[in-house]
């Protein structure tokens, strides 16, 4: 009887290095071998492959790199004729900026048209990840919130400082972030800033957009007062003496 080779599912989650990339598979009890070097980033296309137990790991790099050439030479292709972007290795480049600023699929082209419109307005991107691949080159994230000093500090990466896109991705970008680079929302936006629903809130002009920064940093103060709160709560209710002492949320079982 013939028996059949089974396949094992090894997902590689967009969004990532190709650094924290290598590791995921380095951690998989399936694959053989080691891996000689780290691949250039944005150099590998993230997914699920299905590979047979035993395969070294060098085969999965370069299977996701081929798959990587393949779907770029493909969605280069179908990319809006307008574009400001002279290569493909650009359009990669901005695809990682879009990868890492949102996580809502609805959101992406649109996070696209932003910086399109910025490139062509020879303004500044002025996107935070590039501030944080400058400081830690794919080895992982800051342990802190990027500082007033950090958006200042030049490195190539930060798009706070440098003109324009930065040298390379800073990320391995999904198909639907290379899709979204390669054909952006028609839209004159030019800000965007996070509406403090796990979303964005996006504008044309300035002026509206430092509306929407006040409505984000009322949102965070309300929040921050809030778990001040809910710190305090147990010493208020046990203070001797206070009066006005909070009523207990739930009455206790008899």
């Amino acid at each position: 009887m013939e028996g059949k080779v089974v396949q094992h599912p090894i997902t590689v989650p967009e969004g990532l290095t190709s650094e924290q990339t290598v590791q995921i598979l380095l951690d998989s009890e399936v694959l053989s071998g080691n891996i000689g070097s780290i691949p250039r980033e944005g150099s590998l296309l993230p997914g699920t492959y299905n590979e047979s137990r035993g395969v070294s790991r060098e085969q999965v790099i370069q299977r996701m790199q081929a798959a990587q050439q393949r779907f770029l030479k493909d969605v280069w292709e179908r990319r809006n004729p307008d574009l400001p972007l002279k290569t493909p290795e650009q359009l990669v480049i901005l695809a990682s900026i879009i990868e890492k600023e949102t996580g809502k699929p609805e959101e992406r082209t649109r996070v696209a048209a932003v910086f399109v419109n910025r490139l062509k307005q020879k303004m500044k991107l002025q996107s935070d990840p590039t501030i944080i691949y400058g400081l830690v080159f794919g080895k992982g994230k800051l342990d802190h919130p990027i500082t007033k000093s950090e958006k200042e500090q030049p490195t190539p990466y930060n798009t706070y400082v440098i003109d324009g896109l930065p040298p390379g991705p800073i990320t391995n970008p999904g198909r639907a972030s290379l899709e979204a680079a390669a054909n952006p929302a028609r839209t004159k936006e030019l800000f965007f800033v996070a509406d403090g629903t796990g979303g964005h809130a996006f504008s044309d002009s300035y002026d509206q957009h430092q509306k929407n920064v006040g409505k984000l940093r009322m949102i965070e103060q309300g929040a921050k007062d809030s778990s001040i709160d809910d710190a305090l709560a147990p010493a208020r209710a046990s203070a001797p003496g206070r009066s006005g002492a909070p009523v207990p949320k739930r009455q206790p079982r008899p």
